[in-house]
């Protein structure tokens, strides 16, 4: 099975005859750990809740561990588990009594069932407060309880939506790492989540949702090569225009060529490099570079350095500085984040739907 997760113009019309699932192909291979991001209202929960089979779909095709959400749900329901964004416990059930409720929802061996949430319990280290009631946890504590629900039936696609909403540093970490080790040992995650460091981290693969759609699919470096190229491209254009309406020699055309050039994007690539021995000649050098645009330094041996985008520009910069002695402490480039590439696709999605496209 090479997809955990495969849609085919999935539909879901509202009885409003609102659209909230527009033709949605979406595809999330076994065994990684998949992205789903998307504005609010993009469509994301509805997808979500047909894929887990709580709501019926309006059209198309989708399968979930190789089972049709249709026509084989039983089978669906058996292979995933679920964290919802409002922990779904009860309150006055101890956490191990939540476990313990699951497990015999799906049927778990009477004769493992035991040991299996001993194990998931010291898994997510929550053991030392079984007996306590879910109440009296911490927001982090309900979580980790949602988690061991829902693995007591050993599932194969794991489903979490926005896990890590208003939880500390400390503990957003422990769920990313229980993440990756449940992945590590064979499971699909699904990750629904608007804390695009969280996704830009851990995930394999991620699908931007948008108006029911899938507007954009990839790694997430992936999807931040291609809108450093888009940028490329655009500026490419634009110049050629720029260039065309010049060589007209039309004083009409000043005030389009004026508001193309307002329009260029930055091209330049920003590093900023640690050196702990910086002196003159080093920066005159580095401002002497063909590649260099600016050089700042900044004190505490931290150099920001403007560069023109080029394959070699970075290599540039660290031969010159260790010409001129430098120590390298560290590197930092400032590439587009997934957050960029977030804004920049959604507001492209919503344009070409105001403009009819």
């Amino acid at each position: 099975m090479k997809y955990a997760i495969e849609t085919h113009d999935l539909v879901k019309v509202y009885d409003n005859d609102f659209k909230a699932v527009d033709n949605l192909n979406l595809y999330v291979e076994n065994k990684t750990i998949g992205g789903i991001l998307g504005p609010n209202g993009a469509g994301k929960t509805t997808t979500i809740k047909m894929l887990t089979c709580l709501i019926p779909k309006t059209g198309g095709e989708a399968r979930v561990a190789g089972f049709d959400i249709s026509k084989q749900p039983d089978e669906v329901r058996n292979r995933i588990g679920m964290v919802p964004q409002l922990v779904s416990l009860y309150n006055d059930l101890t956490v191990r009594e939540n476990v313990e409720l699951c497990a015999d929802f799906y049927n778990v061996d009477q004769k493992i069932k035991d040991k299996k949430i001993d194990d998931l319990l010291e898994l997510v280290d929550i053991k030392y407060a079984q007996d306590k009631y879910v109440k009296n946890l911490s927001g982090g504590m309900q979580q980790k309880t949602s988690v061991v629900a829902s693995l007591v039936h050993n599932p194969d696609i794991l489903f979490l939506d926005e896990p890590t909403v208003g939880l500390d540093p400390t503990t957003k970490r422990v769920l990313w790492d229980l993440m990756v080790d449940l992945n590590d040992q064979g499971r699909t995650i699904i990750l629904c989540s608007h804390d695009m460091y969280e996704v830009d981290k851990i995930c394999d693969n991620i699908n931007i949702i948008d108006s029911g759609k899938v507007v954009a699919n990839d790694t997430p470096q992936g999807l931040k090569d291609q809108l450093l190229h888009n940028l490329e491209e655009n500026n490419r254009h634009i110049r050629e225009t720029i260039l065309k309406l010049e060589q007209e020699g039309i004083d009409e055309n000043r005030e389009e060529i004026n508001g193309l050039k307002s329009s260029l994007t930055d091209e330049s690539e920003k590093i900023t490099v640690m050196v702990s021995n910086i002196n003159e000649d080093m920066v005159n050098a580095l401002e002497m570079l063909d590649v260099v645009n600016d050089v700042k330094t900044m004190g505490n041996g931290r150099l920001n350095i403007s560069l023109k985008r080029s394959e070699t520009s970075v290599n540039h910069v660290i031969t010159s500085i260790l010409a001129n002695g430098g120590n390298i402490a560290s590197i930092k480039t400032n590439d587009p984040t997934l957050e960029d590439v977030f804004v920049a696709i959604t507001a492209k999605t919503r344009k070409e739907i105001k403009n009819g496209n």
